[in-house]
């Protein structure tokens, strides 16, 4: 990352060269998203308070000020530092925008506002603008004012409830993936904006939410028998506490039976064809009312052998 958002960048290639996009975002999910976006050929110009974004001392770091998580979620933008609550750093900011294609932030809708940049204030000053802000919560919703981070939505969405299936109490996810999710939606809907413009010459407003974004994405997992009407069976998916990886004789392996035919084959090749028909692994409605019984089972068969002894196994019967 150059220290100016006037240096000279080095070539850009891509689908989005010439595009060119002001990035009024920090932390996490904002970075993610348009780093992408410079990823393949947009010209980002990232602008941060003058005291830095937030997570530029997060991780490891050999220079102050440039920590493993920044660098892994600003590569390929120019910086510029500006106070936005000064008048001459909202001057500076008000010259930029009409120069841009897309403005993306997470900066809360009612903050952007008081600084005199809402999406109303800045199609003003460019109505081709696409102005695409991520929030925590719907602007539409009693939680629009709150902010968020990637733990809050994973507990709000049920996520921490998912990966807890296996272990008996709410886990997050080790990896930001509410903040990263919720970045390549918003990366898609940037996308789609501009697809927009394109065909018709306008500007559009694009509001991504952490909460919505998330459920939507969990929405498999959460509804089982609730995706219908009237209800067929209860909430959640009762396979989850069962995927994760089997044990071995000197570690763990995973091993993924997914369809009849691959279960069968599965019990037929560890040599105990017998299960096949006792556990009914070739009737899907069967096998799943007793998957807890049919997980046993593998977990039982696969401790028996090394890892090295299954790889070699499975790839004699692939």
């Amino acid at each position: 990352m150059n220290d100016a958002a006037d240096a000279t960048p080095p070539e850009a290639t891509g689908p989005l060269k010439g595009l060119r996009v002001l990035d009024l975002t920090a932390v996490v999910l904002g970075p993610f998203c348009t780093q992408m976006l410079g990823d393949w050929g947009a010209e980002v110009i990232k602008i941060e308070t003058p005291t830095g974004d937030i997570v530029r001392n997060s991780g490891v770091y050999r220079n102050k000020g440039m920590a493993s998580v920044f660098l892994g979620i600003n590569r390929n933008k120019r910086a510029i530092a500006i106070d936005l609550k000064s008048p001459e750093g909202a001057e500076v900011l008000r010259r930029l925008i009409p120069t841009v294609d897309v403005l993306v932030t997470n900066i809360r809708p009612a903050g952007m506002a008081r600084l005199g940049f809402g999406p109303e204030q800045c199609r003003v000053l460019n109505p081709k603008l696409v102005f695409a802000v991520a929030t925590g919560f719907g602007q539409d919703g009693p939680h629009r004012a709150r902010p968020a981070f990637d733990e809050i939505i994973q507990a709000a969405s049920g996520f921490a409830d998912i990966v807890g299936e296996a272990h008996g109490q709410p886990m997050f996810v080790p990896s930001l993936v509410a903040d990263k999710i919720t970045g390549m939606a918003l990366l898609s809907a940037v996308l789609a904006a501009l697809y927009h413009r394109e065909k018709t010459g306008e500007g559009q407003l694009v509001e991504v939410p952490m909460l919505e974004t998330l459920t939507a994405f969990l929405s498999v997992e959460h509804l089982g028998g609730m995706a219908f009407e009237p209800r067929n069976g209860e909430a959640g998916y009762k396979r989850l506490k069962h995927r994760k990886p089997a044990p071995t004789l000197d570690g763990y392996i995973t091993l993924l039976p997914y369809s009849s035919a691959n279960w069968k084959a599965f019990f037929t090749m560890a040599g105990r064809p017998d299960l096949v028909e006792t556990l009914s692994v070739e009737d899907p409605v069967k096998r799943n009312a007793q998957i807890d019984k049919v997980y046993a089972a593998m977990a039982e068969i696969s401790a028996g052998r090394t890892t090295a002894e299954w790889l070699e196994l499975c790839e004699q019967h692939d």
